[in-house]
């Protein structure tokens, strides 16, 4: 799956085409019921002579290559995203699978059915592979029997993300699709997040249906998956009214112009003493005849010993300019606030050819926010 969010409680752990690639805590659970469904199900049934060990050490190993496939299913779609300039946020691996967070949508139907297709034709090129190393290792049984199993599961990963719903590939793909048709993309986004919907009332009504009839965990399972699949539709409409609410919308018209700026030569004491202590703020642009020199905050400030307060200047331990992630004030500002995302930041130096004109951050965008809404812009 692709989509443009993120996510807590996550570890990084591996950095691929520069992209960070994380596991969160709810795939530690996915990972032990693939891990114990293969060593207490399907193994004996295929290999009954095998003894306990066996069967959990392999369990446990193909597991971690079922994750290991749904890792490339979203570097295919990574891939394909940075070769459009498109970048990647993240790719998290959690209880439904995987998502690779693309930093902004697509700018053609095109680049949207390409990115969206890379994934599936990952998963069924990856069961491609392993079906043939599990018929070439026949007589190997602990490489055959694993490999066909993760054959056959790339092959359902891939039909499963086809399926014509957001956030599911074919989703996006049906997005394309309609994208192409009607040359509207909300009108395409609409359509997919509709379709995304029906697909998981039908999935949650089955599961309830599956689960009356005896199959408690499947059921469960199924309808799990489907309030996973409504509640990305759901948030995906948010961000789509999000970017009709900023449509249009510039840096300049939401920015903080009242932002105290103080000069690189002050100490850290005068500075705690009159702007901290004294007027409450906790951001200073620093700036010298209206050039930005840098920014500093009470993070870099905390870092400097309370004894060298009277002597360290603000030029010596600010963020300096060229280390920044500024915005222009004409810049789109839902672009901006992608880029504020990016760069981890709550607030962004707005500059024009060098000069500081003022200070966008989150609290002055959703303030810009509600006045639009109010107006009924």
């Amino acid at each position: 799956m692709t989509g443009v969010a993120g996510a807590a409680g996550r570890v990084t752990i591996a950095r691929i085409w520069g992209i960070p690639v994380s596991v969160h805590v709810s795939w530690l659970l996915v990972f032990a019921l693939v891990a114990g469904s293969l060593a207490a199900g399907y193994f004996p049934e295929h290999q009954p002579g095998w003894g306990a060990a066996t069967r959990w050490v392999l369990g446990a190993l193909t597991s971690l290559a079922f994750f290991a496939s749904v890792l490339v299913h979203e570097l295919g779609h990574s891939r394909v995203a940075l070769g459009y300039g498109i970048p990647i946020r993240g790719i998290t691996l959690f209880v439904f699978g995987g998502v690779a967070q693309l930093g902004r949508e697509p700018d053609s139907p095109r680049a949207e059915f390409r990115i969206a297709i890379a994934g599936p034709l990952t998963s069924l090129a990856l069961a491609a592979l392993f079906a043939a190393i599990g018929v070439v290792g026949g007589s190997l049984v602990l490489v055959s029997v694993p490999a066909l199993w993760l054959a056959r599961i790339n092959f359902a990963v891939a039909l499963f993300n086809l399926l014509p719903g957001s956030p599911l590939d074919g989703g996006r793909v049906l997005r394309a699709a309609v994208w192409a048709w009607t040359g509207s993309f909300d009108r395409a986004n609409r359509a997919a997040a509709a379709a995304g919907e029906v697909l998981a009332l039908f999935l949650i009504g089955v599961g309830v249906l599956r689960a009356i009839g005896g199959d408690v965990a499947g059921g469960i399972w199924l309808a799990l998956i489907g309030w996973f699949l409504q509640s990305a539709v759901a948030a995906g409409r948010a961000e789509a009214a999000l970017r009709e609410l900023l449509r249009g919308a510039t840096v300049r018209q939401a920015m903080a112009r009242d932002c105290t700026s103080v000069a690189p030569d002050l100490t850290l004491e005068r500075l705690v003493q009159e702007e901290v202590l004294g007027a409450g703020r906790r951001c200073f642009v620093v700036a010298e005849n209206g050039r930005l020199h840098g920014l500093l905050t009470l993070h870099e400030v905390k870092g400097v010993p309370r004894e060298r307060w009277d002597r360290a200047k603000v030029e010596e331990v600010m963020q300096p300019a060229q280390a920044l992630s500024v915005v222009g004030p004409e810049e789109d500002l839902l672009k901006a606030l992608g880029k504020m995302d990016d760069a981890k930041v709550a607030q962004l130096p707005v500059v024009d050819d060098g000069h500081w004109l003022g200070m966008l951050d989150r609290e002055h965008i959703l303030h810009y926010m509600r006045v639009r809404a109010e107006l009924g812009v």
